[in-house]
This record gives C-alpha cells, structure tokens and sequence, in this order.
C-alpha cells in the first residue's frame, strides 16, 4: 500500500488558486507542482463551492 501524500491547506489554496484565478490548466499546474491531476480536480471544485 502506497503512502498517500498529504498536502498542506495552504498548498491545496494555492493551486486551485493557479487554476481558478491565474487560468493555468489542470495537467500545467499538476505538472508544475508534481501533483495527481484527480486531487488538482478535487481542490478546485472544493476551493469553487467554498467561494
């Protein structure tokens, strides 16, 4: 069983935040931040609701 990796807040604002805000694409940002492109979705649409 692999570990999940548990991102900060803050780190899950941030790139939702490159998404919704500064228009970068989901693949840019997960590539950018070396991140899965199914918990970038998940965040966006979390950061999304709470706004």
């Amino acid at each position: 069983m692999g570990m999940r990796t548990s991102y900060s807040n803050e780190f899950k604002l941030k790139a939702a935040a490159m998404v919704l805000d500064e228009g970068q694409s989901v693949p840019e940002v997960c590539d950018n931040l070396s991140i899965g492109r199914t918990a970038l979705r998940r965040w966006v649409e979390q950061v999304r609701a709470e706004r």
